[in-house]
């Protein structure tokens, strides 16, 4: 019976680190601030639209990271003069950007998955997805601005069912050592015959 009793301090190990895991993703972990300065493509009063400028390298999403929860605020300082959004890669027949990452296009080419030019509040959120994604960006009109900072801040968490299966096993496992160690039907038995 000792042995038993034993063998139950693993099962409760392993059902108490599921659920600390899941405590710390419903909590989420929070990854320092990035702080960068972005080139901005200057938009003239007189032009016929407002050129956009894109990065020439995808930003790359594994299939992998279904499993988590991966979200991104991206915050940036002239939100009046200008704006920044996620497009999915490849870009738009004819918008490919060249070396410089200078575009013919303009936002009204580009379908947004996050952010773009109505984001006026000069900020979004963003939830990474398995895929590819570029990040674009422009003056608004009448703007002369050719750079400006732009703050991203990370945080990651578990998918949602990722969580529900951590902390069904954590309970399945947790529930199993105490049976192990304490079988109720025994000590109901002992009570009864006592």
């Amino acid at each position: 019976m000792n042995m038993i009793k034993i063998m139950s301090i693993l099962p409760g190990l392993v059902g108490g680190l599921c659920i600390l895991i899941v405590i710390v993703s419903l909590i989420g972990i929070d990854i320092e601030d990035s702080r960068t300065d972005v080139p901005i493509v200057p938009c003239s009063d007189d032009a016929v639209g407002c050129v956009v400028g894109m990065t020439t390298q995808d930003l790359q999403v594994p299939s992998a990271f279904i499993l988590l929860e991966i979200s991104m605020e991206l915050e940036w300082d002239e939100p009046d003069r200008s704006w920044i959004g996620v497009i999915a890669s490849p870009p738009p027949e004819g918008c490919e950007p060249d070396s410089n990452g200078l575009t013919t296009c303009t936002s009204d080419d580009f379908d947004f998955v996050a952010g773009g030019p109505d984001s006026e509040d000069g900020s979004f959120n963003f939830v990474l997805e398995p895929g590819k994604y570029r990040f674009v960006t422009a003056g608004k009109d009448g703007s002369t601005l050719d750079e400006q900072l732009v703050t991203i801040d990370p945080e990651i968490h578990l998918a949602g069912f990722v969580e529900i299966m951590l902390s069904a096993v954590g309970f399945i496992l947790l529930l199993g050592a105490r049976e192990m160690a304490f079988p109720i039907k025994e000590m109901w038995k002992r009570f009864r015959d006592a």
